[in-house]
């Protein structure tokens, strides 16, 4: 076997790595969703942990409608639009109309939540207890959504 067809079947081999992985993870939107579901955990963790350290009540706001999320510390963010967005949270600290908020206290409690980000029939959802503020990412199967 000369070095030409060795290279020849390495890159056909990582061609068909590549193909394989994006089918698996829903190609470019499911990556696109899967980092923006880390993202939105990271921001809320960051708002908890500001909560904190600050000692005053912080907010972390998601506009599903406009795609939009704000955190702590002026720190916002936008998901793709090929994501669809839902949230759950407790009515009385919604700012507005189709704006959902978690709001986390001083000692690392919130109001709780959940965002769910959805694309190609892959889902993710991130949660926020009520009680401890603890956040948690999760990947759902198309049979556990409802």
């Amino acid at each position: 076997m000369s070095l030409l067809e060795l290279l020849l079947v390495m890159a056909l081999v990582a061609l068909a790595g590549t193909l394989a992985v994006a089918a698996y993870s829903g190609g470019l939107d499911g990556v696109r969703m899967r980092g923006s579901a880390k993202e939105i955990a990271a921001q809320l963790r960051y708002t908890r942990a500001q909560a904190i350290a600050s000692g005053q009540m912080q907010r972390f706001e998601i506009d599903p409608q406009q795609r939009r999320w704000r955190a702590a510390g002026a720190r916002q963010g936008r998901v793709p639009d090929a994501v669809e967005i839902g949230f759950i949270g407790a009515r009385e600290v919604q700012p507005g109309p189709g704006t959902g908020a978690i709001v986390f206290f001083e000692d690392g409690g919130s109001t709780g939540g959940r965002v769910r980000l959805a694309s190609g029939g892959a889902v993710w959802q991130v949660d926020v207890a009520w009680l401890t503020g603890e956040v948690t990412l999760s990947r759902l199967s198309v049979e556990g959504v409802r």
